[in-house]
């Protein structure tokens, strides 16, 4: 109950109670909370400043509303880290989660001037271009889009890039393993193209990832972007800083 003495506004007080709920799990994911007529009557406050605190946890991304039937509890993100320390797939994988690709598209094309540039091809070479999607229990959670230089991986076919990852084939079949990895990471809204694809509304926020991957001999042999949903994923870094 809240401490009507404490020095603690009553509002932050609720909200506390609130956040505990849901990070203890008392409060479900996916399920509704308490209307704020109940909140109200239960907590002895008004309906005016419930709502304030539902619409502070809203904002914050931890509730959702849906309108006509309530409040409900986010699930949480799924939390991953780079796919430079290892894949997407085996991590979700030690995580428990059940995972799916699918192969959108494979082709030799002439890449776009951005990527010609970035893989180093000249005029009139060609690159493999790679779309895979990712699921995860059954719904997408990304887009994975990738060129790789055709004379590296001239004999590469599209067999097994729904059950074997990406980076794996690259290894074993071509010797091409990462020694340098460049990276940025940057948020964006959904088009249509790709709400569709990842069954979400168009504006929501995405999670795009740029890679670019280099050979110990310092030849860059892949570019390869990924889209994920950020109301579903989360990426961590981790760093060893010098003394």
């Amino acid at each position: 109950m809240l401490e009507r003495n404490s020095p603690t506004p009553l509002y932050q007080q609720l909200e506390d109670i609130l956040r505990v709920f849901i990070s203890n799990g008392q409060w479900s994911p996916d399920h509704p909370i308490p209307s704020e007529n109940e909140l109200s009557k239960a907590y002895g406050l008004s309906r005016m400043t419930v709502r304030a605190v539902i619409t502070n946890l809203v904002r914050e991304g931890l509730l959702y509303r849906v309108q006509g039937k309530g409040t409900f509890v986010v699930p949480p993100k799924i939390s991953t880290r780079s796919p430079a320390y290892l894949g997407i797939r085996e991590q979700l994988e030690e995580q428990g989660y059940s995972t799916a690709t699918k192969l959108v598209e494979f082709s030799r094309v002439a890449p776009p001037a951005r990527i010609q540039k970035i893989l180093g091809l000249e005029q009139e070479e060609k690159a493999i271009y790679i779309r895979r999607a990712r699921y995860v229990d059954g719904s997408p959670i990304s887009i994975h889009t990738s060129y790789i230089p055709d004379r590296l991986c001239p004999t590469m076919k599209s067999d097994d890039l729904e059950t074997v990852q990406l980076c794996k084939i690259l290894e074993s079949d071509f010797g091409l393993k990462p020694s340098q990895v460049h990276e940025s990471l940057e948020t964006c809204p959904a088009n249509d193209q790709q709400a569709q694809f990842l069954h979400m509304k168009k504006n929501y926020p995405l999670l795009v990832l740029d890679q670019i991957l280099k050979t110990r001999e310092d030849q860059v042999y892949e570019y390869t972007q990924i889209v994920f949903r950020g109301d579903k994923m989360k990426l961590n870094f981790d760093y060893h800083l010098p003394e």
